[in-house]
């Protein structure tokens, strides 16, 4: 359960560093960031430990949560634009 929330809240970082890494404007509010930015966060959790690219805790599941959170914020704004 605590690496659940851990999760969320790397998640929730991560969603702001994204946005704030992505180039371009972002017509999202916080709480979409926040929410592609928890679902980048789980993805890139659960890919890096299956691959063993990611330890449980520390600076590398923070780094995989901001690429995911990159990648679901711009996959998201393309697909928002067509």
């Amino acid at each position: 359960m605590g690496s659940l929330v851990w999760t969320v809240v790397i998640g929730f970082a991560a969603g702001l560093i994204a946005r704030a890494l992505k180039p371009g404007r972002d017509a999202l509010g916080i709480l979409m960031t926040s929410l592609l930015g928890i679902a980048g966060a789980f993805t890139a959790t659960y890919i890096g430990r299956a691959f063993g690219w990611t330890a449980e805790t520390g600076l590398s599941r923070f780094v995989a949560a901001v690429l995911g959170a990159v990648l679901l914020l711009s996959v998201f704004g393309l697909l928002k634009k067509k």
